[in-house]
């Protein structure tokens, strides 16, 4: 989507910054989950709105440099924290491989209906829990079945509640940069 009004070198480094930043910022609404050291946050959301808008390169490169800069001591981790985030690594790997996956799938045009739009999002949700619950359950000694009680259970209202709000908002957005949908060219 970043593509429709042309691309160059500085509009890429810009928007690849601008993406650490969001989903920086969405890390800043962090409410505890009791008994799980995985907050509830707006990064998911902002981490697959910046692989579908950006694509997959400039998306992961975001999610790269989100990654990074937080280890190396920029506070943009949820709710202010810095350094190698133990028990939540696996989900910051999981950002960069879903941004880059649902960054290509939307280059494709998975992103121009509510319905496709839906399926991308949970891809890349599924990719995200793909990393992290092992990951927590690895960190923390936890066997998988508690690390998916607490690592995947308690955020899944919220990711389908991220995931209407995308699908409701992604193809709106095609169609107010004159773009038509997928449906629309099928016809």
């Amino acid at each position: 989507m970043a593509d429709v009004w042309g691309r160059s070198a500085v509009r890429d480094v810009i928007l690849t910054l601008g993406a650490a930043g969001a989903v920086g910022l969405a890390a800043q609404i962090a409410v505890p989950v009791p008994g799980s050291p995985v907050p509830i946050t707006g990064q998911t959301f902002a981490v697959l709105l910046a692989g579908v808008t950006l694509g997959a390169t400039r998306g992961a490169a975001g999610m790269l440099i989100y990654m990074v800069a937080g280890v190396l001591g920029v506070p943009w981790f949820a709710a202010g924290a810095s350094g190698w985030p133990t028990a939540t690594a696996g989900y910051l790997i999981g950002f960069v491989v879903a941004a880059a996956l649902i960054g290509q799938l939307a280059a494709l045009g998975a992103d121009r209906s509510p319905a496709r739009t839906i399926g991308l999002m949970a891809a890349g949700n599924v990719l995200i829990y793909l990393f992290g619950v092992p990951w927590l359950a690895f960190s923390t000694g936890m066997d998988m079945t508690s690390a998916i009680t607490t690592g995947l259970a308690p955020y899944l209202v919220g990711d389908v509640l991220k995931t209407a709000l995308a699908a409701a908002l992604l193809p709106g957005a095609w169609v107010l940069i004159g773009r038509r949908t997928t449906e629309e060219t099928e016809r």
